[in-house]
């Protein structure tokens, strides 16, 4: 259809143009004639040649379709017979069209094609259309010689010409409207066939094939184009598998990965590089909108100006990360860069939990070893005298035995407990009898520090399954952890209480209470939150509530503390039911 509406186009275009040339070539072809005329005449007028030899002369030369007019000092002087279905000029016609007028007024040469003059001037047809030459006589006033003749001869010539311009150009738009469905029908609805075909491969069909209807340079596309469909569905799957593979790789990582594009925009991210971004934000209450911290933009800059891998440690409140950057390349040219980011938040608290560990207990061993070994000295060098000097340094070399061996045992339980080799005999327990026993072991305590120790039955309960001695081992350490931190008339109170189907213990008093940034550690080993107390006689080794811990949970329960400093503190251990 395109095609047929541009060769009709330019067929009616051609056409029009030829049509305007002929009757431009036909109007010319008469105004060279009648100029011709009109010069001869005009050059016997002024060689003074008489009216008669003018008029013979002037005759000769006329078409018989034509009419001279000759003009002396404004008045007509001479004209040729009037011709059947010419139009007739009169002098008044001449002088009545300014046009004219000026050829003998103003000595002026006209070439123009006119109307006919007078009343058929109403005459619209074109058989009254005249071409009129006018040519001034220089040597006599007013004086001209008008030559005009009727343009319906040319212009039946020129519609013959334009006729038969038209039907060859109509012939020609059959023929190639023909030529153009054939076409369609040969060439262009295989191609449109396969243009649907490739659509639909653009959206993902891969199995549309494109029909094979010839052994032409259409039938090689087509196959090319199938070719190509397979190809792609081939590539695309291969492509999927990757990045899934590829997705579910750095979805599984525990490390943060982000790769940046040359610009240092994210292009790739997991979700533990998202939460450290995240975390980075929340650090520094800003937007990032995908945008890198400072640190790695500045690393960013570095690895790709030296195109070496860079290492650096970036540490925030909420955690310690270390980031290995490494150029990526696109052949020889640097590309972006790959980031992984390691979480060493765990690596670093583990590692001053074990430096801390070491640290401590090298501490509270060598605290009684160094009590022993002096005591011992002074009593082998008689530096003490009296019985009583003497007894009172055995007394101390006992107590500092006893509490070197209760923190020889405290390690092992620990250490046996976290690798789950204590066994748990849980058995039903009487829970009134239980709890007024250890009420009664602190009893004395408690009055000596003049605080008050009581015993708070919140629901009525009969018996309960759990390890007796384990249980009671952990309310012994938080009851004793309670006492020595709570000033003289102040109250400790063992609660007991049920609660969604299990047994609560609290420990509430009404100490100093403990510093809300001490909470998260107090059940690591050696964790102490009073930091300025001396590890003396009155001290705790640090391992209570970590073996406390390891107790409950051992259980199935949980144990969890809450405190405010000034008014108190209350731990909470929650056992679930247990069948026997």
């Amino acid at each position: 259809m395109t095609i047929l509406l541009l060769v009709s186009f330019v067929l009616g275009f051609v056409a029009i143009l030829l049509s305007q040339f002929f009757r431009t070539y036909y109007v010319d072809m008469s105004e060279n004639r009648l100029q011709k005329v009109a010069t001869s005449v005009t050059e016997l007028i002024e060689e003074g040649a008489d009216v008669k030899t003018i008029e013979n002369i002037a005759y000769k030369f006329s078409d018989p379709l034509s009419r001279i007019i000759i003009v002396e000092d404004g008045k007509e002087i001479s004209s040729s017979p009037k011709q059947e279905g010419l139009v007739t000029l009169t002098m008044d016609n001449l002088k009545e069209d300014k046009e004219l007028a000026a050829v003998f007024t103003d000595k002026k040469e006209i070439k123009n094609n006119i109307r006919k003059a007078s009343d058929s001037r109403k005459n619209k047809s074109t058989e009254n259309d005249i071409v009129i030459v006018g040519k001034p006589v220089q040597s006599k006033n007013q004086s001209a010689v008008f030559v005009y003749e009727s343009l319906q001869v040319p212009i039946k010539d020129m519609e013959r010409t334009t006729d038969f311009i038209f039907l060859a150009a109509g012939i020609a738009i059959i023929l190639t409207t023909f030529f153009a469905f054939f076409l369609s029908t040969r060439i262009t609805a295989p191609l449109r066939k396969m243009r649907e075909v490739a659509f639909e491969v653009s959206r993902g069909k891969f199995d549309a094939k494109a029909p094979m209807v010839s052994q032409d340079e259409i039938g090689e596309l087509a196959t090319a184009l199938n070719q190509m469909g397979k190809q792609l569905k081939f590539n695309m799957n291969a492509l999927q598998q990757e990045k899934e593979q590829l997705a579910s790789i750095l979805s599984s990582m525990a490390d943060g990965v982000i790769t940046l594009n040359q610009e240092g925009e994210v292009v790739v991210i997991n979700p533990p590089a998202e939460h450290f971004l995240q975390v980075w934000q929340e650090e520094k209450e800003i937007e990032l909108s995908k945008k890198l911290p400072s640190e790695l933009v500045e690393l960013f800059h570095l690895v790709v100006e030296s195109e070496q891998q860079q290492v650096v440690e970036i540490n925030l409140q909420k955690g310690n990360y270390v980031v290995l950057m490494t150029p990526l390349y696109n052949q020889t040219k640097i590309r972006g860069a790959v980031a992984v980011l390691r979480d060493m938040t765990e690596e670093r608290r583990l590692e001053k939990m074990r430096q801390d560990f070491i640290a401590n207990v090298s501490h509270e061993l060598r605290t009684p070893m160094v009590m022993l070994q002096g005591y011992s000295e002074a009593i082998l060098d008689d530096i003490v005298q009296t019985k009583e000097e003497i007894d009172e340094f055995v007394q101390i070399i006992y107590d500092e035995s006893v509490r070197l061996g209760k923190l020889v045992n405290e390690l092992l339980d620990l250490a046996r407990m976290e690798s789950g080799h204590v066994e748990l005999h849980i058995g039903e327990v009487d829970i009134h009898p239980f709890v007024e026993k250890i009420g009664r072991k602190f009893q004395g305590i408690a009055k000596d520090k003049e605080v008050e120790l009581t015993v708070d039955f919140r629901n009525q309960i009969e018996e309960y399954a759990f390890d007796a001695d384990r249980m009671e081992q952990v309310l012994t350490n938080l009851i004793d952890n309670a006492i020595r931190h709570t000033n003289a008339g102040g109250h400790v109170t063992l609660v007991i209480d049920t609660k969604n189907n299990g047994l609560i213990f609290e420990v509430q008093d009404s100490g100093v209470g403990i510093p809300e940034e001490d909470i998260p550690f107090l059940f690591d080993r050696f964790y102490k939150a009073d930091k300025a107390r001396t590890r003396g006689k009155k001290g705790g080794t640090g391992l209570g509530l970590a073996i406390a811990k390891n107790i409950v949970q051992g259980h199935d329960g949980k144990i969890s503390v809450s405190s405010v400093v000034g008014e108190g503190t209350t731990f909470s251990v929650y056992l679930p039911n247990r069948i026997i």
